[in-house]
């Protein structure tokens, strides 16, 4: 009696212990704090934020999960939350209206994610945020009215991101720092701004000359955690704080060559050289003749045969060579090199003139043929299995039309294709080729030979449907040998009255299987009715029994 007395107790005690305690998250751990109801996840498999949530939390914490995104709606019916702690996640994104639900958000902690930029305007929706902590993210810029929905802003934390510029616009917007200025000297204020912006890679050019007065200005009630920001580059102020470096006034590129003119003898080697003064460090690209016929292999400008050298000559100057090895006749022309920052660009035009032989002083009596005056410039457009398509760029310092002749050749074909192009074409489309075959095409003036530079080599496609009939024709072959082998012993004797019949044919087979791995190429004729359904493996005629290095076996069969 006493024992279920007791247990009594024990359900009695439970149910009011269960009924006491309020709903909570699988996993998770829900308390009584001094300022309301907490939630916890730790250390927990979330990999978004549960739909579920008990009602009436005024601290939710989810910290060390694969949380990624803060999708729109997600924290509906949770009006009343005040701090969201969602440090150590794998946070990535946050929609515009994912603090939509959330007006008395007092504190929103996102620390050691993932985050490349914060949408900024969704602070609209929280107009109490007093703590904003996103350090140790991947955050690389500040819009220039980032902060303008965080009045009531207490702490922000930037620090260790990968902010490399940013305006002293933001801060001047931000109507914290507004609100403070206009306080005066004599106001009292009640508490204290703290801004973190350290062991960010700042760039201390032009472009940080307003946060450096900025930084320097600021005091009470503004306290910066770390009020010495190291600058990262450039090279010559690595290391330096951004409070004692000096920093210059942003200018657009100023461009000045040595000569705006520029004359090369044909086969000679030439430079161009363009000189750029800005701050910040210009980019500088070129634009020539034959930029648009040959691809960049750098920024904008420099060909693979016209390679662009550029060096710093001081912390605001930039030296950018333009070379131009073995000039021809069709490197002539205007080259525009053109520079530009942050701040705005500027072009300048060097002209190019390429002289030849006969135009030099005293080498008029010098004989120079007219092919080698000739530029030619064959690349091809279009592969195919059969055929292909050419297209070149051809100058010549001759006045009249000139015509052209194409030749295609080839080790493993023995045609070779003679083609005559007239003045004004530059394509021509090349049908009738091998296969997976090696050719070469080569572009000459008149019927002279073609000279050196003036082919190029390419090989035609695979003919994948040739190929394709082949491997089945092989795999229907070995399928064949299979199904013949798998049968009786009785069914070889009946089958051996064809002219060619199935016991030699799968003894051969089994024999070659074993040495060559190939089976005959004429497949047994059968009388059985059952074989009619299976493909023909060859279509060869009865009398050929050739089975490649096996006369054994044919004297064999024979005898």
């Amino acid at each position: 009696m006493a024992f279920v007395f007791y247990c009594f107790l024990q359900v009695l005690v439970f149910g009011d212990i269960h009924a006491a305690q309020p709903f909570c998250l699988p996993g998770c751990t829900c308390s009584e704090e001094s300022f309301g109801r907490s939630l916890q996840c730790m250390s927990m498999s979330l990999g978004k934020i549960p739909g579920n949530f008990p009602e009436e939390l005024k601290q939710v914490k989810i910290e060390n999960s694969p949380l990624f995104e803060l999708p729109r709606g997600v924290f509906t019916n949770m009006s009343t939350l005040e701090y969201l702690w969602l440090n150590f996640n794998n946070v990535t994104v946050i929609h515009l209206g994912a603090l939509e639900d959330l007006p008395e958000l007092r504190e929103l902690r996102l620390e050691g994610n993932k985050l490349r930029s914060v949408p900024w305007t969704a602070f609209r929706a929280t107009p109490l945020l007093q703590v904003l902590d996103l350090k140790h993210n991947r955050i690389d810029a500040l819009p220039e009215l980032a902060l303008h929905f965080l009045a009531n802003l207490t702490y922000l934390d930037i620090s260790s991101n990968r902010l490399t510029v940013v305006s002293k616009g933001v801060f001047l917007n931000w109507p914290v720092y507004q609100k403070r200025q206009q306080h005066g000297c004599g106001a009292v204020i009640l508490s204290s701004m703290v801004l973190a912006l350290h062991n960010n890679p700042w760039v201390c050019d032009c472009r940080l000359r307003g946060l450096a007065q900025f930084v320097k200005s600021i005091g009470p009630p503004f306290i910066l955690v770390n009020s010495y920001l190291i600058c990262q580059s450039p090279v010559s102020k690595a290391g330096q704080s951004l409070r004692e470096t000096k920093l210059g006034v942003c200018m657009k590129p100023n461009i000045s060559t040595p000569s705006a003119n520029v004359t090369i003898q044909v086969g000679k080697n030439g430079t161009l050289q363009c000189l750029a003064q800005a701050s910040p460090l210009p980019t500088i690209a070129w634009k020539y003749p034959l930029s648009t016929w040959r691809e960049f292999d750098g920024l904008l400008g420099g060909s693979s045969f016209h390679p662009v050298l550029t060096s710093s000559t001081t912390e605001d100057s930039i030296l950018s060579q333009l070379v131009i090895p073995t000039a021809h006749l069709i490197d002539s022309g205007n080259y525009t090199c053109m520079a530009f920052n942050s701040i705005g660009r500027s072009s300048l035009v060097i002209s190019l003139y390429i002289q030849t032989a006969q135009a030099m002083p005293g080498l008029h009596s010098v004989a120079i043929s007219s092919e080698s005056s000739a530029y030619v410039d064959l690349r091809v457009v279009k592969q195919m299995v059969r055929g292909i398509l050419l297209e070149w760029l051809t100058v010549t310092n001759l006045l009249e039309e000139q015509w052209f002749t194409l030749y295609i050749t080839s080790d493993e074909a023995l045609q070779k294709k003679v083609v005559h192009i007239g003045p004004g074409i530059n394509t021509y489309a090349v049908d009738g080729l091998l296969p997976a075959t090696k050719y070469q095409a080569c572009l000459s003036l008149r019927s002279q030979p073609p000279a050196q530079g003036q082919c190029v080599v390419f090989v035609t496609g695979k003919d994948d449907g040739g190929l394709e009939g082949r491997e089945r024709l092989l795999h229907v072959t070995v399928v064949l040998c299979a199904v013949l082998l798998a049968l009786p012993v009785g069914a070889y004797v009946w089958a051996a009255q064809g002219p060619y019949n199935c016991s030699e044919w799968c003894f051969c087979c089994c024999f070659l299987r074993r040495k060559t791995l190939r089976c005959p190429q004429a497949a047994p004729q059968c009388k059985d009715s059952s074989f009619k359904d299976l493909p023909a493996a060859s279509e060869d005629g009865e009398g050929h029994r050739v089975m490649e290095g096996n006369e054994e076996i044919e004297r064999e069969d024979n005898s």
